[in-house]
């Protein structure tokens, strides 16, 4: 169900008056069941991964801070599983979309759900008599195997279904070899949307109990609320229990303001989306589908298209999310920052997708020590966090090499701008070149820096960053070689092949990029809230204008859908 379609418009319409109407527990369960439904329409089989990570990581939580279950608990996450294998799997959901719907179809059950609902009794019995077992241990070993438990479930999971055709097609040669065909062993298994969001917001629930930082809930259902609340579920921002918990344990009051407020965003984020991301797409998919020789120009163009494309759609899909949910009266972590007006990488990262890169700067970066041990176990420790990260985007050899490459941008900006291993910012204008433990080229390198205005410093850097999207938009590590090359003019000369984005992108991105320009100056993100009511209006009916032009588009699904 995508956020810009008539199924989704229906589906809030739906929950919105429902949640108006209902008192607030009875709003959590219609939360709850809404999470669902929404997840469930792309696939209702993937519901059983989900109701995999909410029981064991609800178990484990508890189990973190009290060696001894509630029995109230353990049974309903217990039954849950079971329940969810039963449900979701067995039944053929597939019938309920076909024109001609027979009940009989429906529960004609599938083998391999009756499977699984075994495999799932058998999970469910050895689990609670590990749970007997692990009282018998010292407590600080029990807390170890429990929180390494939830990690290895929910990383099995992730792994599985993601990546696992991924290292049986990387590693063909070497199973040629030992006379097995790897064909045989792939999966034809479709890919669960947002697995990667869902799976990283469960799993820092249970890191923050373990380190201390979070009380786990003790109510099973306001913990699978947690993970299936429905406006971040598939593509973020990826929430922390200490942020989104207590909201929904609390009552809330909506506001006029704070409904405006969602209404803005939630307007902005389709303006994004549909006038802009889908007006850009066939332009971008023209060059980078493209198997025919191309030019200088068509290389330079489609890679800045579609690093407004991924910001317009990444971020557009953030903005409904965030909107959604304050009319729910929720509030979501921001998850863009005016990105495109970094000066250095360093900036960049706490300006892009946010969500994900506080994640893995709090449970992977610092876990592995962070800066704390000495120049290069930092340089280490960042390209391992970029590595795995740009691995997280999908199970690709393009996205690990974009990770290395910001990776790479992070550890030569902390060289260049290091000063008695202390990060120097690129804006910073002390005394580094008189400084005595700053040899001769770092003292070129600092006042070189030092003397850059701040406008150069973000088009410098924007062009490394673009340089990123042709990485992570490249089909294979031969576009990648090719599309260097002619970028930096060792192609053929021939004409442009590229075609015209569409009118709601020709109008919508000069607009955007005057609110973000409004915004850098004003120092806060949606600055246009404060200009006059009448010019307010102008500009919202504007960005509606143009949005409807941009239904005319042919629909994308997001970008970040697919990780």
């Amino acid at each position: 169900m995508l956020f810009n379609s008539l199924d989704f418009l229906c589906f809030f319409a739906i929950v919105y008056i429902a949640y108006c109407i209902l008192p607030f527990r009875g709003q959590n369960w219609m939360l709850l069941v809404a999470g669902y439904v929404f997840y469930g329409w792309w696939d209702v089989r993937f519901l059983f991964l989900i109701a995999c990570s909410t029981t064991v990581d609800f178990t484990i939580g508890l189990l973190l801070v009290n060696a001894k279950m509630p029995l109230r608990e353990r049974w309903t996450a217990s039954l849950f599983l079971i329940g969810a294998a039963i449900v979701f799997l067995c039944p053929n959901w597939s019938a309920l979309r076909l024109k001609t719907f027979e009940i009989v179809h429906f529960f004609t059950f599938r083998p391999f759900g009756l499977e699984v609902v075994a495999g799932s009794i058998v999970f469910v019995l050895a689990g609670n008599l590990l749970i007997d077992l692990s009282t018998r241990l010292p407590e600080e070993r029990r807390r170890r195997l429990l929180i390494v438990s939830s990690i290895f479930v929910n990383l099995a999971f992730l792994g599985f279904f993601k990546y696992f055709n991924f290292f049986i097609g990387s590693a063909e040669d070497a199973f040629r070899i030992f006379g097995i065909d790897p064909s045989g062993l792939r999966l034809s298994v479709v890919l669960p949307v947002g697995i990667s969001f869902y799976t990283f917001q469960s799993l820092s629930y249970t890191i923050d109990i373990y380190r201390c930082k979070l009380v786990p809930t003790t109510k099973f259902w306001n913990f699978a609320l947690f993970v299936a609340y429905f406006p971040p579920m598939v593509a973020g921002p990826i929430e922390r229990g200490r942020h989104l918990l207590p909201q929904l344990l609390s009552p809330r009051r909506i506001n006029l303001q704070q409904s405006m407020d969602g209404l803005v965003l939630v307007l902005l984020g389709l303006f994004k989306k549909i006038a802009i991301a889908d007006g850009i797409a066939p332009s971008v998919n023209s060059v980078f589908n493209s198997s025919g020789v191309i030019s200088q120009i068509d290389v330079a163009l489609a890679t800045l298209l579609f690093a407004f494309q991924i910001f317009c759609d990444f971020s557009g899909y953030s903005d409904i999310a965030r909107g959604v949910s304050k009319l729910l009266g929720i509030n979501l972590l921001l998850n863009f920052n005016l990105p495109y007006f970094s000066k250095n990488p360093s900036e960049f990262w706490q300006r892009w997708h946010i969500s994900l890169s506080s994640w893995l700067r709090d449970y992977l970066y610092i876990p592995l020590g962070g800066n704390r041990h000495g120049r290069l176990l930092t340089y280490r420790n960042l390209m391992l966090t970029m590595l795995l990260g740009g691995l997280w985007h999908g199970a690709a050899w393009n996205y690990v090499l974009w990770g290395g490459y910001q990776g790479a941008l992070l550890c030569g900006h902390r060289l260049l701008t290091r000063h008695d291993e202390q990060p120097l910012m690129l804006g910073t204008r002390v005394n580094a070149c008189r400084s005595p433990g700053v040899n001769s080229w770092r003292r070129v390198i600092h006042f070189l820096l030092a003397s850059l205005s701040p406008s150069l410093k973000i088009g410098c850097f924007f062009l490394f960053c673009c340089y990123g999207w042709l990485l992570f938009c490249a089909h294979s590590f031969q576009q990648i070689i090719q599309f260097t090359a002619v970028l930096f003019g060792f192609g053929v000369n021939v004409a442009p092949i590229i075609s015209k984005p569409t009118l709601s992108a020709l109008m919508g991105i000069p607009i955007l990029v005057l609110l973000q320009l409004c915004d850098y100056r004003a120092g806060r993100l949606e600055s246009f809230q404060r200009w006059r009511p009448s010019f307010q209006g102008v500009l919202y009916a504007t960005l509606f204008f143009v949005m409807i032009m941009g239904t005319s588009n042919a629909p994308v699904q997001f970008i970040y859908f697919q990780f």
